[in-house]
């Protein structure tokens, strides 16, 4: 139960006053739907009041607080053109400047003859001083209400800043005084205010320096999201941890014989990482691994010896990855070694129906398949395992923690190994699976050629093209990725259908096509079509990011590289590299470059460090965007921002760990506080976990 403290707090946001339906699910689309959503929502900027010269003296393009007497009006002949009202002081005149306004509202506000303070933006305008629309208009004896400096939020269409002003005001008012969940020694020598203090001084900042992430008070209110959030991973964690699991063990005979059959040796990383993953099979306790390695470090074949013990233990195993052509992919590297050692896999999709469908199911069900391959649609309610010992998720950040946990229901104390080819920086880790331990996959398998990577403008196209006639006529085989499906009004980028029908012009019949919205057989026809040679280049959107594998290709075109995130280019140049022959990456940019975009590029031509692009990545970025936060499970923090409270969030995995060493159930007067922290970041789940709670 949300303790009674913050029940105002958790109210709809259109509760506050001032905000009728309209109002309320604008800021509800801005913010949130809760009252809480808006102490969350900090101003970005500041407008200063306390400049407030005379007419004459007001420079243009600054806002400025002028003390005026209101002369004449001046409707206009034609409704669309704008009121002006002329004003002065004993300097000069100024034009105050309404557009669509109504005339009996404008003589109220500023009747002839009175005295006003405006304040707004002083323009020049020909030779005359202007005024448009002034923020604020008051007598003078009402001047005192006006605010010298003001903070600015960012807004959406529909909400203009006085009234979102309002709301967030009439929000912080109703924030209670909360026990104090931090350490004490901890805050003091971070000369951090309380949470209350903090909140207060974050929604008014007094310049642009105190709008910085690392004030006290921004600083403080981040360290209280990621404490709330490493807690709470800690807490479902050791959660995890108190289920019973089962131990899986074997002989060694079948996994010998499964590493006798591999025709090249394991890496001294994949060693390290197996060793790793049979010993938390071999515990009592349920693993929950996470297998980090870089593009082409050979996870697959760590994740199927992994997946012989469960069976050489008398279970099964499962493999679940995001896409139809991923699944395969791993279909064709495990079946040739499954086979060879004689154990029995299947492949389950969405796409699979009829009999072939039908005797994969009752094989799982019956235990005579040993290994099941598949997507999503391995833990539709049809599939039931006789025992399912072990279950691997590849390209973790596209699943949910719902999803895997889903997988994992389909056994009983189902051990679980979840795999990335996209190299998640330390700090993310920490972020986002701290709830999992880590094995990484350092080096690269022998035989790994470097890639070749080069930056060219768009403007050398035709050169680019010149030098895949000659290339793939020596053989080579060439992938060239658009990044969209169709031409854009919107965005100039050049689209994979047009650039298939312009490279088919110079290549009749030996360019392929492949993108997100083809079906599944066209698509995976094409795909064997250039695997097999009968086509020289495939053109595609990113669908080839992750898992193709085609040892032949040997070159690498991204169109419009500047538009891709670094991680995502670091993914599409490791699907070249993969034989014996040179291979190349081309980032065709559209020029002029942005600053980032140009430190990305550069990046890139510098390292094929996967691990080092993703922290610059990240430094570039910034998290959300780095796994796509939809789709991962990222937590979208409000307060923190992870590229530059990266300390913070060491501490607070640190601080995490020894609340829970020493008040596991949170009982303690500052655990007490700490259960108040977590439902105030709506980490409810987490609160649950607690037998007490």
């Amino acid at each position: 139960m949300r303790p009674e403290i913050l029940f105002p707090l958790f109210a709809p946001v259109r509760s506050l006053p001032g905000l009728g339906p309209r109002l309320g699910e604008a800021v509800a689309k801005l913010a949130g739907e809760k009252v809480v959503d808006l102490l969350w929502h900090l101003p970005t900027g500041l407008i200063d009041r306390r400049y407030a010269p005379k007419i004459v003296e007001a420079i243009p393009g600054r806002v400025a607080t002028l003390t005026v007497s209101v002369g004449a009006h001046r409707p206009p002949r034609i409704p669309r053109l704008p009121y002006r009202v002329l004003c002065f002081d004993d300097t000069g005149t100024i034009e105050l400047v309404f557009f669509h306004a109504h005339a009996d509202y404008l003589m109220r506000m500023l009747p002839e003859g009175s005295v006003r303070v405006v304040s707004g933006r002083v323009e020049q305008y020909q030779d005359r001083v202007q005024m448009t629309h002034p923020d604020h208009i008051a007598a003078p004896e009402q001047e005192s209400a006006l605010a010298a400096i003001e903070p600015v939020y960012p807004l959406t269409a529909g909400l203009t800043p006085k009234p979102l002003l309002r709301a967030i005001r009439a929000a912080l008012a109703r924030a209670p005084d909360l026990p104090e969940w931090q350490d004490a020694a901890w805050r003091e020598r971070q000369h951090w205010p309380g949470w209350h203090a903090a909140l207060t001084a974050a929604h008014a900042p007094e310049s642009e320096d105190d709008l910085a992430p690392e004030t006290p008070a921004r600083s403080r209110l981040a360290y209280d999201e990621l404490l709330a959030d490493q807690l709470a991973l800690a807490l479902v964690r050791a959660n995890q941890r108190r289920l019973p699991g089962r131990v899986i063990t074997g002989d060694g005979r079948l996994l010998a014989k499964a590493v006798a059959a591999l025709p090249f040796q394991l890496t001294a990383s994949q060693r390290t990482a197996l060793d790793e993953i049979l010993a938390d099979m071999a515990q009592p306790v349920r693993m929950l691994r996470l297998l980090q390695g870089d593009v082409g470090s050979g996870k697959t074949v760590v994740a199927f010896l992994a997946m012989v013990r469960a069976v050489e233990a008398g279970g099964q195993a499962a493999l679940m990855a995001p896409t139809e052509i991923l699944a395969r992919q791993h279909l064709a590297t495990i079946e040739p070694f499954a086979k060879a050692i004689g154990l029995g896999v299947v492949l389950l999709t969405g796409r699979d129906k009829g009999r072939a469908r039908t005797e994969a199911v009752a094989g799982l069900a019956a235990g005579t398949v040993d290994i099941a391959i598949g997507t999503h649609a391995l833990f539709q309610e049809d599939i039931e395992f006789k025992d399912l010992a072990l279950a691997v998720i590849d390209e973790q950040h596209r699943f949910g923690v719902h999803q895997r946990l889903t997988l994992a229901a389909k056994g009983k104390a189902t051990d679980m190994l979840v795999m990335t080819a996209t190299p998640i920086p330390r700090t993310l880790m920490l972020a986002c699976y701290s709830d999992l331990d880590s094995s990484r996959l350092t080096d690269k398998p022998a035989g790994r050629q470097p890639v070749d990577t080069r930056v060219l403008p768009t403007a050398r196209l035709d050169e680019v093209v010149d030098g895949l006639a000659r290339a793939t006529a020596e053989g080579a085989r060439v992938f060239w990725v658009c990044p969209l499906v169709d031409e854009s009004e919107a965005l100039d980028i050049a689209a994979a259908t047009e650039r298939h029908a312009h490279l088919n012009m110079r290549f009749p019949g030996r360019v392929g096509l492949v993108h997100g919205r083809m079906k599944g057989p066209e698509k995976d026809r094409v795909m064997a079509d250039f695997a097999d040679g009968r086509l020289d280049i495939l053109v595609a959107t990113t669908v080839i990011e992750v898992g193709v594998d085609v040892p032949e290709a040997t070159v690498m075109v991204v169109e419009h590289a500047e538009r891709f995130g670094l991680a995502q280019l670091h993914q599409l140049r490791g699907r070249v590299g993969r034989g014996t022959r040179a291979s190349s990456c081309l980032l065709l940019y559209q020029a002029p470059l942005t600053e980032t975009a140009r430190a990305r590029l550069e990046i890139l031509r510098q390292t094929d460090d996967g691990f080092r692009i993703a922290e610059e990545d990240l430094r570039l970025r910034g998290a959300g965007e780095l796994l796509g936060t939809r789709q991962s499970g990222l937590p979208a923090f409000r307060l923190a921002d992870l590229a530059r409270h990266q300390d913070l969030l060491f501490a607070a995995r640190d601080d995490a760990r020894l609340i829970l060493e020493r008040d596991a159930e949170l009982a303690s007067p500052r655990g007490q506080a700490l259960r108040v922290l977590l439902y105030l970041f709506e980490r409810d789940a987490a609160v649950r976990t607690l037998r007490s709670g």
